[in-house]
């Protein structure tokens, strides 16, 4: 019964729809076809030398329109800025006039007070500034650094600005340093080891061991792109998975805060590091999967993507190449480089219970570079 009434209506149709079929020209559907090719339309080269315009389009050849085209946008294979050795590292200094106290009304959620910090990459740059910011917002923190003298140091620094800066305080905050290689895994437990028994528990964690090389890449020396990812990415998870254990188990929520770049997302011109960007475009991703993972025990994960950034070493690295801050200031929209304070706010923030919903995030602190 149910197939002939189909039958009958699909019968139907055909015969309402034929005449209109019949209708139609018998060379319309002719007249409209139009020969498919596959080769794009070009215009003669030249048939318009005069045209600007018409000299920045395709049917130009390159270079027609000026010797600006492309000019920021690709690498350069003759820039190479090799990363110096740990000897030759510039010294970091504690923010001064950050840290002091202020009567100024905000939200008591930016406190860190009773946390216990850990900072990897501590000892200088950016990781410098970012632990002194947790010190001044309440917290106790561990430095772990490849240079354990450096990082010794800073501590000591960080204590004394926060001394001067806060002289009516009656507790000063604990700041230890600890030796690491984020690449180890044994050297990251061992490390983290120390630090509980130093501080008796960890709370939050900000990744900033990292560094970058710009060499092009047929010629980046395969031993050095490992070591690039090694401390950028392996030594990332590494820490991350041990702080995460330890909060596990204490049954505690915490934060994790990566470090990555805007590099992760973008392609950093004049410079060629792919290998770096690649390992930062890793560690984004990585924020947000563990973030995931780990929702389920209330640890929260996420990354903070900064863009160009005047550290002590960026300063010397302008210093030897002085055109690349003309070409990296000509494409920030805000045509300012970063300072590494700029980074304070957004580390409290993503650290302390102002952001208690907020995880799997890219807060990306960059001038607005990568809108464009």
């Amino acid at each position: 019964m149910f197939r002939s009434q189909v039958f009958r209506q699909l019968a139907r149709s055909a015969r309402i729809q034929a005449p209109r079929a019949a209708t139609r020209a018998p060379h319309d559907a002719v007249g409209r076809a139009r020969p498919f090719s596959s080769a794009p339309v070009r215009l003669t080269k030249g048939s318009n030398p005069e045209d600007d315009i018409e000299n920045a389009t395709t049917s130009s050849e390159p270079g027609a329109s000026g010797d600006h085209e492309g000019q920021y946008a690709r690498t350069q294979n003759d820039i190479r800025v090799e990363y110096p050795e740990e000897k030759d590292l510039p010294r970091s200094l504690p923010v001064q006039g950050r840290g002091g106290s202020h009567f100024k009304r905000t939200l008591a959620s930016f406190s860190m007070d009773g946390r216990v910090g850990v900072v990897t990459g501590g000892a200088r740059g950016l990781g410098l500034v970012m632990a002194q910011a947790l010190v001044a917002s309440g917290a106790d923190v561990a430095l772990v650094d490849m240079n354990r003298e450096e990082a010794q140091r800073s501590a000591q620094q960080l204590v004394e600005t926060f001394k001067e800066e806060n002289p009516e305080a009656d507790k000063l905050p604990k700041v230890t340093a600890h030796f690491c290689d984020v690449s180890s895994p044994t050297s990251v437990n061992q490390s983290l080891a120390d630090i509980l028994k130093a501080h008796g528990k960890v709370d939050n964690l900000v990744t900033s061991a990292g560094f970058t090389e710009n060499y092009n890449a047929i010629d980046y020396p395969h031993d050095r792109m490992q070591k690039l990812w090694g401390v950028n990415v392996d030594g990332t998870y590494l820490y991350a998975v041990a702080v995460a254990k330890h909060l596990m188990e204490r049954q505690a929520p915490g934060s994790i805060v990566m470090i990555g770049s805007m590099s992760g997302s973008i392609v950093n011109v004049p410079q060629p590091q792919a290998p770096y960007n690649a390992a930062k475009a890793a560690v984004r991703h990585l924020a947000s999967s563990l973030a995931v993972e780990w929702a389920h025990a209330g640890i929260r994960v996420n990354c903070i993507s900064p863009g160009y950034m005047l550290t002590a070493l960026t300063k010397k690295i302008l210093d030897d190449n002085p055109e690349l801050q003309k070409q990296w200031t000509s494409l920030i929209p805000v045509g300012k480089m970063g300072r590494p304070e700029d980074l304070m706010g957004a580390v409290t923030f993503l650290s302390s219970d102002a952001s208690l919903y907020v995880t799997g995030a890219d807060l990306r602190v960059d001038g607005a570079y990568t809108c464009t």
